[in-house]
């Protein structure tokens, strides 16, 4: 019987062309995260401070550029949606209801690409007739980005 089975490596080039290594880190990281959330009620006051001890210490260890925006998107999520729990999500700062993610920052440098980028998960309530956005490109905050993330998240959970 042939071997059906297909293979996951380019032969073109003998390079592996799955995951890079920065996916590869980010689902290890999701692992982790994963048997740190079953040790623990998601809903308790607990865990709510350690996701948020938790955030800040991913925040902490990005560079300047990405930890300035970082800690701004997780003063706004916290001010305009104080029922969202902050907490890691392959290993990135995820703010979730009742467990599940509803908007996420991802730095520029864990991905190595040009901008870092605030998310929004199928559960924020951004739906806007048949074509809407669920992420954005973050160079910089200014006062007129800020009060549109504040918007955003504000109707996310709305």
């Amino acid at each position: 019987m042939p071997n059906t089975r297909s293979s996951t490596k380019s032969t073109s080039a003998g390079k592996y062309d799955g995951f890079t290594e920065e996916e590869r880190a980010a689902m290890k990281e999701r692992a982790q995260e994963l048997k740190a959330t079953a040790r623990r009620d998601a809903r308790s006051a607990k865990a709510r401070a350690d996701g948020d001890a938790e955030v800040r210490a991913k925040i902490a260890e990005m560079p300047e550029a990405d930890r300035v925006l970082a800690e701004r998107i997780h003063e706004i999520v916290a001010a305009n949606a104080p029922d969202l729990a902050p907490k890691t999500w392959y290993g990135m700062p995820a703010y979730a209801r009742d467990g599940k993610v509803v908007c996420f920052f991802q730095s520029a440098e864990k991905f190595k690409t040009r901008y870092a980028t605030l998310g929004f998960s199928d559960l924020a309530r951004l739906d806007d007739g048949a074509l809407w956005a669920t992420s954005f490109a973050l160079t910089e905050l200014g006062a007129a980005e800020e009060a549109r993330i504040a918007a955003l998240v504000a109707e996310a959970v709305s």
